[in-house]
Parts: structure tokens; C-alpha cells; sequence
């Protein structure tokens, strides 16, 4: 399966912050959409880094009760994980576990077009190994055929 064909089930809204915004806006972001990663950029179509609440985790660990207040920019990841549209999921999983990272940016050459998370990679994978059951049943059973 590509990439690509992962991004068509899902929602194309890649949610970005500006790097001023504070670690306590970005939770209450995460919190309200539901979400736990985002793009850091100034303006559309620019990356400086991603967050996410693994990210916000290691600052609150790091800078105790200063964390809530500090700005994205100052702990943000900027050794951002990306693949291609066109790149298999192996591909993707193979990034995330190399990578230790849950959620890897997906480009069409340099402009993003989503972001897959380690639950689209498991959905996907469950949905195959389904199907893939399905058709051992069949199979066993003789049925499914026409």
C-alpha cells in the first residue's frame, strides 16, 4: 500500500502553530481537535520543526514548571521525519521505528500533503491482515468464488 492511498481515507488538514504560541496553547489545541502532533511553520507550506506530546512531555521533564509557558521554539523537533507520497507503508514503518517517532510528514516534492500516524499505519495493517484472513477462509472453505 503507498502512502499516498493512506492519505485518501484520512481528513487533508495538516494543523500547523506559529513558534511563538505557548506549550499550554498547543495542549489546548491538541486537547480541542483531538490531535497530538503539529506542524511548526510562520506561514503555510514552511516547516520549522513538528511538536508533539511527546515533545511537550521531555520539556515539562526537562524545564519543570517553566515548560506550560514556554514557546514552541524553544522545544520543538527540527529533525523532522518525512517520506514521499509515492513511498510503500513499509516504508513509513520502517522511518517511525528507526526514527522512535509516531508521526512522519508526508511531501509531494517539497510541499506537505499530510501527515500518516503510527494508528493510520495500525488501521491499515489490521484492515490488510482482514482481508487477508478473509480470503485464507475462503479459500479453506471453497467459497468465495464465482
Amino acid at each position: 500500500m503507498l502512502v499516498g492511498e493512506i492519505l485518501r481515507t484520512k481528513a487533508p488538514e495538516v494543523i500547523s502553530v506559529t513558534p511563538g504560541r505557548t506549550m499550554v496553547e498547543v495542549l489546548r489545541l491538541f486537547r480541542d481537535k483531538n490531535i497530538g502532533f503539529v506542524v511548526v511553520a510562520r506561514s503555510p507550506g514552511e516547516t520549522l520543526g513538528t511538536l508533539s506530546e511527546r515533545d511537550c512531555c521531555n520539556a515539562v521533564a526537562d524545564y519543570k514548571s517553566e515548560a506550560p509557558l514556554m514557546r514552541v521554539a524553544d522545544f520543538m523537533n527540527r529533525n523532522v521525519a518525512t517520506c514521499s507520497i509515492k513511498d510503500r507503508l513499509s516504508k513509513v514503518m520502517e522511518i517511525m521505528t528507526n526514527r522512535r517517532t509516531r508521526h512522519v510528514l508526508v511531501m509531494d516534492n517539497d510541499t506537505i500533503v499530510g501527515v500518516v500516524s503510527i494508528g493510520d499505519v495500525v488501521k491499515h495493517r489490521l484492515e490488510q491482515s482482514l482481508r487477508n484472513e478473509q480470503v485464507l477462509h475462503d479459500y479453506i472453505c471453497g467459497t468465495g468464488y464465482h
